[in-house]
This record gives C-alpha cells, structure tokens and sequence, in this order.
C-alpha cells in the first residue's frame, strides 16, 4: 500500500469529504488520501427530528463508499498518533502514512466519565440523548406517561449548543398531542446563564419557553447522574437564577443539588479523541491547536485543522465547517503554488437551526463576535426574519438541508 500522499485528510465527516472534494474540483490530479474507518457516513443534524419521530433514521445514514468523493485513496483504519516533524501519521493496522500536507477533521468523540453514571444509564430506560441514539429519544417521549420531563447539557462543549433544548420543544409539543402536558413539568436545567448568546434568538427563544410553560435553571453544572433513584445531580454556579418555577422534587446531597426526573434528555460531555487529546497537536485545553482565521496549525505551518475537533470560539456544527473548508482549501492551494497562505478568514461563522415546534423554526445564525449574521439567501425564500419561528425555516431544516447536504455540500459544490 502507497506510504506516502500530497494531502492526508483524517476523517469522513462533513469536513474531511466537503475539503477532499474541494481541493479535488480545483485540481483533480492532486493526490489526496482520507483515513476513515467507518463503514457509514451519517447526517447527524436530521437526528433532532427522528428523536421527535418525524424523520426516519435510515435515512440518515450513507454507506461510507458512497460519500467517497472521485479521486480520493480511502485508507479504511484508525489514525493512531501524529510525528508532525517527520510529516507521519501512523495507523492501527496500515503503518505509518507520510503527507506534504495534513488536514486534521476527525470530529469530536463523548466521554462519559466525566458525569458518574452516564455510561450506565445512557440509551436505557427513561435516559436519553440524540446525540448518541435518536430512536431510543423516541421510544422514551413516545411512552413517556408525565411527571418531571427533564432536558439538560454538561459543561463540555458540545456539538450544536442548541441541540439539548431544540427536542425539548418538540416533546413538549408531543406531550400536548399525547395527553399527558397537564401532569408534566418540563425543565431545562443549563450550566448557561442566558437561553442563547444572540440577543434577537434568546428573544424568540423566551416566547416559545412562555408558550410552553418551560421552567428554566440556569448556572446548573451537571456532576452525576443516579439511574436507579432517577435523579440528575448539580453543583449550582454563581449564575444560578430560575425561570418560570415548577414546584418540582429536589433533594441535596452537601452542595449538590438533585432533580428527580421522570424522563431525562442529555448531551453527553464532548472531548477530542483520544489520538488527538495524546499529540503533540493540541492547546491546552485539548482541542487541537489552529489558528482561528486561517485555520492553520499553530505550531506546524503544513498541518490544517477544521470541524468539531478545532479549537474555534464558536458552535460545533456543519454550517461552521460549511465556511471553513474554503478557508483550508485556499490556503493549502496556495501553500503547495506559492509557498505561502492566502488572506481569506474565517468570520467565526456558525449556525443553530432551532426547532421549536413541529412545522417551526429560528434560525441562530452568528460569528465569533455573537452578531447576528443572517444569509442573505433567505430572502429568496421569502423569510424576512430568521430569528422568528416560520414554517418555511422548518421546510429548510427538514428537506432543504438534507438534499443540499447529500447531493451538493459533500461533492464540493459551493451552497
């Protein structure tokens, strides 16, 4: 097997095939190579609405093969660790690749040991998380009888901020369908002190937590969970204020405070993989270590970095990588020409497509200085004000994206 390629990409995600497919539309003769050991490809953003059982799992999932863009060696294993002076990757199974160029873009993995009992009692029973397994969130809203309804986030960063309270919204409204709203109280339990960090969203967002009669509690740090007695744990921040108070069970263990749940949704603490945690590549903070503008390794002038594992001021998500693959792509492009970087940057940019009902949506769309940035391509759909709930918003979150996603975004072409 070839030991050596122009440009290594590590991962299949969004990021890893968007860039490979990019840098190949420029140049189709460039020899690019991706290590990805999975079989499948996911299009994780649909899985808000299959744990609300209005988007069907399968087909979310691509074979891998599939989304391989034309042109790409796919090394099918695992990146085990980086030799960033000699310019090699070494593998599990393969050996050790070498690359003039690395783009790094394995996304973010979940460990659930940073809250005591999550590992045993995610997936199962009342715990859920479309995070990690969508069409057990369904199971648990669809059978769930009333009681406290709890949604919550850890203090990690996690992929698509807005992801915990978007299935919160539409649970609730499932509640009302099912007949069980008036004997639920539906809690929000953030380690955050605002609903969101735009002003315009959180606006919105408060009118929807009204019509909902959602009971907020900011500055919550989740600390353990305790599957057997159903109770979530905190330790309560300095930013601790409540909204819209439900008299629900609370106990104390010292300065921890307990939420008695009836059924509880969480996204698990997110981390860098492992490989990545263990290199040579990583800030302090263990996120690997790019520039915020450029998206060039800090330290090593031929590696690149982008998507969930980059160490960014701004939300996790594919709209994010959507803005940072053409960063990374020019940059390489002009790196191999001319030996230097270009003067294109990266703005920060991020979106949150925030369900909040069944057929309704906000759209957060926002940089790194918390402006609201809105595409100006909505107005071709007729949406004046994306930080308000439309229907039209709900049709681009539920057929739009996808389609744009699968036919378009992953085959290099910009959107």
């Amino acid at each position: 097997m070839k030991t050596h390629h122009q440009i290594l990409i590590i991962g299949g995600g969004t990021a890893g095939i968007m860039t490979a497919a990019q840098l190949l539309k420029k140049d189709k003769k460039l020899d690019v190579a991706i290590i990805e050991p999975a079989d499948t490809h996911y299009y994780q953003p649909a899985w808000t609405l299959v744990g609300a059982g209005t988007y069907n799992y399968k087909k979310t999932a691509k074979p891998m093969s599939s989304v391989m863009p034309k042109g790409v060696t796919w090394i099918k294993d695992y990146a085990m660790g980086f030799n960033p002076k000699s310019n090699t990757v070494s593998t599990k199974s393969s050996g050790d690749i070498d690359y003039d160029y690395l783009v790094v873009a394995p996304g973010l993995t979940y460990d659930h040991s940073l809250v005591p009992g999550l590992e045993k009692a995610i997936d199962k029973g009342a715990v859920c998380s479309n995070y990690t397994n969508p069409n057990h969130t369904w199971n648990v809203i669809k059978n769930f009888k009333g009681g406290t309804a709890l949604f919550t986030q850890p203090t990690t960063p996690i992929k698509c901020g807005g992801a915990p309270q978007k299935i919160m919204y539409l649970a609730e409204s499932y509640f009302r369908k099912s007949g069980v709203k008036n004997k639920t109280n539906v809690v929000f339990a953030t380690n955050g002190g605002v609903i969101f960090g735009i002003k315009q969203i959180a606006k919105t967002l408060m009118k929807v937590i009204d019509r909902k009669d959602i009971n907020i509690r900011f500055g919550h740090q989740l600390k353990k969970i305790d599957a057997e007695k159903q109770i979530a744990w905190y330790a309560i921040g300095d930013n601790e204020s409540e909204y819209n108070h439900k008299d629900i069970q609370v106990s104390k263990d010292g300065d921890l405070i307990g939420i008695h749940y009836d059924m509880l949704h969480l996204a698990p603490p997110s981390v860098a993989p492992k490989f990545i945690q263990e290199s040579a590549l990583v800030n302090d903070a263990k996120w690997l270590d790019v520039d915020q503008y450029t998206m060039q390794h800090n330290k090593y002038p031929n590696i690149f970095g982008l998507g969930d594992v980059a160490a960014l001021p701004t939300a996790k998500t594919g709209a994010a990588i959507r803005k940072q693959v053409p960063i990374v792509v020019d940059n390489i492009t002009l790196l191999m020409k001319h030996n230097k970087i270009g003067n294109k940057s990266y703005s920060g940019y991020s979106s949150c497509p925030l369900v909040t009902d069944y057929g309704k949506m906000v759209l957060a769309e926002f940089d790194y200085q918390n402006n609201f940035t809105p595409d100006p391509k909505l107005k071709q759909m007729l949406i004046k004000d994306s930080s308000k709930e439309h229907w039209r918003l709900w049709i681009l979150k539920k057929y739009m994206l996808p389609y744009l996603y699968w036919n378009k975004m992953l085959k290099g072409i910009d959107v």
